[in-house]
């Protein structure tokens, strides 16, 4: 039951930061959201559209790299990101904070957001499945540093959609993710072991 709430709570800060802060203040951090987001925009097309149909690939991939507990914590992460996301999204509501506030805000949520799934053994359906995998195959892989290695190629992808102004607050958004991320994993939450 504490792992079920520790991937709920986790889904809900990540989603929330997302949905309330960097969809609609139009920052974008390299996760599956702001893929979605360049998608979204160059075809023309719903976001959630985009959003849902990542996730359920990366949560195959999952399956097949990560192996049966990963994946039966990322089943209920998933679950959790797709509802709550497009739920929260539907709401079209905006922190009405200052871009830098909010920026750094939605790092320290996602970062944290990110470590809850992780020491839960679950992943937040997102571009961590590509560092947990990565680390699985070599534990010297730091998780956090990769995912914000990915993060910044995803971000590139984004500057000529949504100029560089929103790449400029998604490289500090990752940054922040990323210590975030790397510092609760050092201190606060349990190494993730494979078998």
């Amino acid at each position: 039951m504490k792992r079920i709430l520790i991937i709920i709570l986790g889904n809900l800060l990540i989603t929330g930061a997302y949905a309330f802060i960097t969809v609609p203040r139009e920052i974008i951090n390299g996760g599956v959201t702001s893929f979605s987001m360049v998608l979204g925009q160059v075809f023309q097309m719903n976001l959630s559209v985009f959003v849902n149909l990542l996730t359920l690939s990366l949560l195959l991939i999952c399956l097949i790299f990560l192996g049966k507990e990963f994946f039966m914590g990322s089943v209920l992460s998933c679950a959790c990101y797709l509802s709550m996301f497009t739920f929260f999204h539907s709401l079209d509501l905006s922190l009405a904070l200052p871009l830098p506030v909010c920026t750094a805000l939605a790092g320290v949520l996602v970062g944290t957001g990110y470590s809850l799934c992780i020491c839960a053994k679950s992943t937040a359906i997102s571009f961590d499945i590509i560092a947990l995998i990565l680390n699985k195959k070599n534990p010297k892989v730091n998780i956090a540093y990769t995912m914000g290695l990915i993060n910044a190629a995803v971000l590139l992808s984004g500057c000529a959609v949504f100029g560089v102004l929103s790449v400029l607050y998604g490289i500090i958004f990752t940054a922040i993710q990323t210590v975030s991320l790397n510092i609760l994993q050092k201190n606060f939450t349990a190494s993730v072991t494979f078998k």
